[in-house]
């Protein structure tokens, strides 16, 4: 095997998941300084926030078909392109709807997981492909953290004296240099890809053998090469030769010989992101803000997350071949389930009080002279102290000042909460993150692969958007416990279905696994 052109595939089509990392994770740091610029509503900031996972909603529904009509690498440098130009419009967005807008053009472009999920595990050999395909993960991961970092530089550097920060803005124009942090790794990425190769499988559907066993090449002996390519062709004319259309891929996943798959990959799709990943990856600084850390407390400990998550995954990636896909998903999963249910008890437990000390500590804050109407106070939940403060000083001044004020005011075990909310980070990046993404390469045949893996994506993306969209709202109108627990109620159903159903797929060529399918269901079928 040329191990060096497989790995620099690999890592340039890898790279997409670092722009959707930052993508995903700059917008958390701006969701105070453009709630106040533009008056948004906690359904407005969701709207904001989840744009990208509405966009990716209507990306999805065409990509299978881009990808099987113009390839794998065009549909990538597509992509790569809207990113870029979602960059520069989101940090000159002028108003809401524009930001929104910016941010929606963006979400077109997420659909670089799946497509660099699918490229990868075509190119990839069996016994590397867990890792390559793993590579995904670590680079999103890498893009929040960078992300989480970037923002609590830009947050210390907008409030420093210095001449060249009031030069260029960066005092009142914080969120735009937040956002702006995206259009250089775009425009790298947009370069880098002219550089890979076409996909050899995608290359047989479209009948030009000779390029694709041209490609094969160039990542393996002559030998292997022609014995690659007629394992592709076979395959291939079982199922009936090139790729099959939008109808007859949904009607081969809904067939015997693929629905045990296509029922792992719509579990772990919603599973994926039902336990609430992005409403804390994307909403970081809010989330620990409801802790009571304040809010520089807040922006560091989420670039903490970030750091946690760039070990696990790449921890992860070093064992996936060796334990398999199925423990790192199974076991993960109870890990996660476990980890959200001790913040649900860190927070169910929480006592929010304006009392003395908290006056005191508030008092440089003239906006907030209105809260000693409030002082001796018990509130049992954060709801009910909520709605008293927004009562009280009103909604705005309320939203503006929630950390300084939660910090003052909160009675909590915030060890445990802290420490769940990374146990779940960990456990997520260890297992569901990267091996979800590893799954759909591998588990779909390759007829229908160009439909398939977008469309379980998309499932992955409308919990993910709805998630997103009403994370803000949820958080005032039914409070962190609550949050949690549905979190935890939902990793535990998916640990009991994924324990039932998920097969173990590792060391396995894609025409193997779905030999193994068929077989499966043959079997049940006698």
């Amino acid at each position: 095997m040329n191990s060096r052109q497989i790995i620099a595939n690999a890592v340039i089509v890898a790279l997409g998941g670092f722009i959707f990392g930052l993508d995903a994770a700059l917008i958390s740091g701006t969701v105070k300084f453009i709630t106040m610029e533009f008056g948004l509503s906690d359904l407005e900031i969701g709207a904001v926030v989840s744009a990208p996972g509405f966009g990716v909603l209507f990306a999805l529904l065409v990509t299978g078909q881009i990808c099987n009509a113009f390839g794998r690498r065009t549909t990538l440098l597509i992509i790569s392109f809207l990113y870029l130009f979602s960059a520069v419009f989101s940090v000159i967005a002028f108003s809401f709807e524009t930001l929104v807008a910016a941010r929606f053009i963006g979400g077109l472009a997420f659909t670089s997981l799946s497509v660099a999920a699918m490229y990868i595990g075509e190119v990839a050999p069996p016994q590397w492909r867990g890792k390559l395909v793993s590579m995904i993960q670590i680079n999103i991961v890498v893009g929040l953290s960078a992300a989480y970092f970037a923002n609590y530089g830009i947050v210390q550097l907008s409030k420093s004296d210095l001449t060249w920060v009031h030069a260029i803005a960066l005092d009142t124009a914080t969120w735009r240099w937040m956002l702006a942090v995206e259009i250089l790794p775009a425009i790298m990425w947009f370069i880098l890809l002219f550089k890979i190769p076409r996909s050899p499988r995608w290359l047989v559907m479209q009948g030009r053998d000779d390029e694709a066993l041209l490609v094969m090449q160039s990542m393996m002996p002559m030998e292997l090469a022609r014995k690659e390519l007629a394992n592709v062709r076979l395959n291939l004319q079982k199922d009936g030769g090139a790729s099959a259309s939008v109808k007859e891929s949904f009607k081969i996943l809904f067939s015997s010989r693929v629905r045990t798959a296509a029922l792992v990959g719509v579990t772990i799709a919603i599973v994926q992101q039902i336990t609430g990943i992005n409403a804390i990856m994307f909403y970081a600084p809010t989330v620990f803000e409801q802790v009571g850390i304040g809010s520089d407390a807040a922006f560091l400990q989420a670039a903490i997350v970030g750091t946690i998550s760039v070990f696990f995954t790449v921890l992860a990636i070093l064992l996936i071949d060796k334990l398999g896909r199925r423990p790192l998903i199974v076991w993960g999963l109870a890990w996660a389930a476990i980890s959200l249910f001790a913040c649900y008890l860190g927070f169910s437990s929480a006592t929010y009080e304006v009392n003395e000390q908290a006056l005191l500590q508030l008092k440089g804050f003239s906006e907030l002279s209105a809260l000693n109407q409030l002082e001796g106070v018990v509130y049992q939940s954060d709801i009910a102290f909520k709605h008293a403060l927004q009562d009280t000083v009103g909604i705005e001044v309320a939203k503006q000042f929630e950390g300084e004020i939660l910090q003052a005011s909160t009675t909590m075990n915030g060890i445990l909460v802290l420490v769940g909310i990374s146990s779940f980070i960990a456990a997520f990046h260890f297992s569901i993150g990267p091996v979800m993404w590893v799954l759909f390469s591998e588990i779909f045949p390759t007829r229908v692969r160009g439909v398939a893996i977008p469309a379980f994506a998309l499932i992955a993306s409308i919990v993910s958007y709805l998630v997103q969209q009403f994370f803000p709202w949820q958080l005032s109108n039914m409070g962190a416990a609550d949050i949690f627990l549905f979190y935890t109620v939902c990793g535990v159903v998916g640990f009991i279905v994924l324990f039932k159903l998920m097969p173990e797929t590792k060391n396995k060529s894609i025409e193997e696994i779905e030999a193994f399918f068929a077989s499966k269901q043959l079997a049940k079928g006698l």
